[in-house]
């Protein structure tokens, strides 16, 4: 007689996320708040100058709020359980934050262009840009190290 027993789960969703603050505590889910918070820096400093170059800025300006809203869709996916309804969840994660890891530092270089570009004009942009540039390449730092301890988790 065939056993009742239920078939073996063949998710491969990460079991062993925690929940709650230890979330925020754990590797490799402590990133997600410096993502947010750096990156919503890079996007308001940049808006917040007068952008000479529409074209680099405006690069750096789509990623940096794109990055923000998929990373703020994928902390809430993790924090209301929605990864353990799909297959290959870790897969997906690595795979963002690789790709964005690479795009955000193509941003922040080409924002340290326009930074160096905006250095003969106006000294308050210059300043803002500065900051901008700062805040991008620590973002992409930190998509760079969540991708890869995602990746060896």
């Amino acid at each position: 007689m065939a056993s009742r027993d239920a078939p073996p789960s063949t998710s491969y969703a990460p079991s062993d996320v925690p929940s709650g603050v230890s979330f925020f505590l754990s590797m490799p889910f402590a990133f997600f708040l410096p993502e947010l918070v750096f990156g919503f820096w890079v996007w308001i400093l940049v808006a917040a100058t007068q952008v000479a170059n529409p074209l680099l800025q405006g690069w750096v300006i789509y990623v940096s709020l794109t990055s923000f809203l998929i990373s703020l869709m994928l902390l809430l996916s993790y924090l209301f359980g929605f990864y353990k309804k799909y297959d290959s969840w870790t897969v997906l994660d690595s795979l963002y934050h690789g790709t964005t890891s690479i795009l955000y530092m193509s941003a922040a270089v080409l924002q340290a262009h326009a930074t160096i570009i905006s250095e003969s004009q106006d000294l308050r942009n210059y300043y803002i840009n500065v900051a901008a540039s700062f805040f991008a390449f620590i973002t992409a730092l930190l998509y760079i190290l969540h991708a890869f301890r995602i990746y060896y988790h």
